[in-house]
């Protein structure tokens, strides 16, 4: 629709990896589905878990830890996808009771709340009251959002002044989300009329700017190799140029 704008709140779950409480865990596991063998497996991995410090010299005693899973664990992934599971389906439903017409993303602890309305004071407070009971049930979940990472965007095709208002979400302890002329998210960047200008600028001075330090690695009695050039640019290039990804 003409005029329609499309408003999006990103939230991060604040220590997202060490927070799982153990016990929710292990009930989520055996509610979910699985056979029991493997909610079995989950359970061991994760009861009785201990931990100890480690200062030069000194370590402390091991220590029972009751919340949280391995950050560098292959297994976290799917234990944080299958806690978060009932976490999203009760935030769903109890948006829709509340008759609330957001949408919902989530890519483990990064969260994105979509609102499309012809009014952005309608958006804003769409997305003020997801974002209250969010909190609230993240509470419950033994999650909190990191508010400093709270940001909001709106995209709008008007050729006209674009000046959207501040959503202010300081009454649920949140900050004054001032919307920016681009946002950065899952390293793209989006501009208000999606033409991904900006996108393409940023990654291509980061591949030519890659390119010149390449000439550093050699010298007037040491150059590197047309072959050695082509694995760099396999490498180091295309890398930023396809896909926006850098060591």
């Amino acid at each position: 629709m003409k005029g329609k704008t499309t408003s999006t709140l990103t939230f991060d779950i604040s220590q997202f990896f060490p927070s799982l409480n153990h016990r929710l865990l292990t009930t989520i596991l055996s509610k979910v589905g699985l056979e029991p063998k493997v909610s079995r497996f989950f359970a061991d991995y994760i009861v009785q878990m201990k931990t100890n410090y480690l200062w030069n010299n000194l370590q402390s005693p091991d220590f029972e830890v009751n919340i949280g899973v391995g950050q560098g664990s292959a297994l976290s992934p799917i234990l944080l996808a299958l806690y978060l599971t009932p976490f999203l389906h009760i935030l769903e439903k109890c948006l829709n009771n509340l008759k609330i017409p957001i949408s919902l993303l989530s890519l483990v602890d990064d969260g994105l709340i979509i609102a499309q309305n012809n009014s952005i004071l309608i958006s804003n407070s769409q997305l003020f009251c997801s974002y209250n009971v969010l909190s609230n049930l993240l509470s419950d979940f033994g999650l909190v959002i990191e508010h400093g990472k709270t940001e909001i965007f709106h995209f709008n095709r008007s050729h006209g002044v674009f000046n959207p208002p501040p959503l202010d979400l300081s009454p649920l302890g949140g900050p004054i989300l001032h919307p920016k002329d681009t946002w950065k998210y899952l390293r793209f960047l989006f501009d208000r009329k999606l033409t991904f200008h900006q996108h393409l600028n940023f990654y291509a001075n980061k591949a030519l700017s890659m390119v010149k330090y390449m000439k550093l690695l050699g010298n007037f009695s040491h150059r590197i190799s047309p072959l050695q050039k082509r694995q760099l640019y396999r490498c180091c290039i295309l890398p930023i140029a396809l896909y926006g990804f850098q060591l």
